[in-house]
């Protein structure tokens, strides 16, 4: 009895996937070599082709892509962008004003001015209460307009504009004016508690210059933004200067870099401060470490590490001068000739123009 085989089983399972010309296998169908396939149905594999083709290799799914840390957005909220509000001169208002209390006075004085229900007769009154309150809106909409401040207006918790002209202004006043300082202005940070890349303790105290430059932000995307422009700096100090150490008390030349470069730590401070501050309207436009040094509890002993460096490296220098000294004087006796020395007395000579040296005292000391 013939053995049963699933060609809907073995055949996609056992594939060739070589070239569309190299497939040259015979298809075997219910009917034998060559017969009629049923359409919509793959066709099966030659026996001996499935023992003799080589297991697939498993393809490797490629890795998930790194997700980075969410960055804050530059805009919180599409509506809480400055726009200019509505608003004219301030001597129109006034020139409205009294013309309105012109009128309703001229008016007083020749109308006899009492309710009736008259049409005819109650028109009078009418007019001067219309007049009245066309005075009191011309004068509750007056507003003084300074250089380096603006007017922020909101109706009802919604943003309404922003009021940036200066001088006799008048605006609608039924908004709530809020008068915001878009001046440059600097703030010197309390000294902050931060440590180097080597846990070392330090205090520093920054410099930060910045203005606000979106007053809708500033006012609708945080409660204070001073308060938050004060988090940012103790957070972006804190950031910078874990980077970096302190100091280097290794050789000069092969020594990392340093916090004492401040040119570069205020850049990256300022690169970070500005990018935080830009989500809530706070433009940065420069903060500078103005100095950083050891706490109190690691004061001293930073201090003797740092003297014992710079005499090591003041040795170091002395040494190779000594050196340098000795060599010279050697070659120029022997290159002209005043003495003739074997290896004992060279040595010998060495040795003592190196104490010689090292033991010297006085002006000719100080000038090596």
């Amino acid at each position: 009895m013939r053995p049963y085989r699933d060609p809907l089983v073995l055949g996609p399972l056992f594939r060739d996937e070589g070239p569309v010309g190299s497939r040259t296998a015979t298809s075997v169908g219910p009917s034998g070599p060559g017969g009629p396939r049923r359409p919509g149905r793959p066709a099966p594999a030659d026996p001996d082709t499935l023992r003799q083709a080589p297991a697939r290799a498993a393809i490797p799914r490629p890795a998930p892509p790194a997700t980075a840390a969410p960055a804050l957005p530059a805009v919180l909220d599409p509506e809480l962008t400055e726009h200019p509000a509505r608003a004219c001169s301030g001597w129109w208002a006034l020139l409205t004003a009294a013309l309105a209390t012109g009128g309703a006075a001229v008016l007083a004085r020749f109308e006899e001015l009492r309710p009736s229900t008259s049409p005819a007769e109650a028109w009078p009154l009418a007019v001067v209460a219309c007049c009245a309150l066309l005075a009191l809106a011309a004068l509750c909409g007056l507003r003084r307009g300074r250089a380096g401040q603006a007017w922020s207006l909101t109706l009802f918790g919604r943003y309404r504009g922003t009021i940036r002209r200066t001088g006799l202004i008048w605006s609608n006043p039924l908004p709530r004016h809020t008068r915001v300082d878009v001046r440059l202005r600097h703030w010197r940070s309390e000294p902050l508690c931060v440590v180097d890349s080597e846990g070392t303790a330090l205090r520093s105290v920054v410099l930060v210059v910045w203005r606000v430059r979106d007053t809708a932000r500033a006012l609708l995307a945080v409660d204070d933004h001073t308060a938050y422009l004060r988090g940012q700096v103790e957070s972006a100090t804190a950031r910078v200067l874990s980077r970096m150490p302190a100091d280097s008390f290794g050789p000069e030349a092969d020594g990392p870099e340093t916090l004492r470069d401040t040119e570069a730590v205020g850049d990256e401070l300022t690169r970070l401060l500005a990018a935080e501050c830009k989500a809530v309207g706070v433009e940065v436009f420069s903060a500078r470490p103005l100095h950083v040094e050891y706490a109190p509890e690691v004061a001293a002993a930073m201090q003797r590490r740092r003297v014992a460096s710079i005499d090591a490296r003041h040795r170091d220098s002395v040494l190779t001068s000594v050196l340098d000294a000795v060599d010279d004087t050697v070659h120029r006796m022997s290159d002209r000739g005043l003495v003739s020395l074997d290896d004992y007395e060279r040595k010998a000579l060495v040795k003592d123009l190196t104490v010689a040296f090292y033991t010297a005292r006085g002006p000719a000391a100080d000038a090596r």
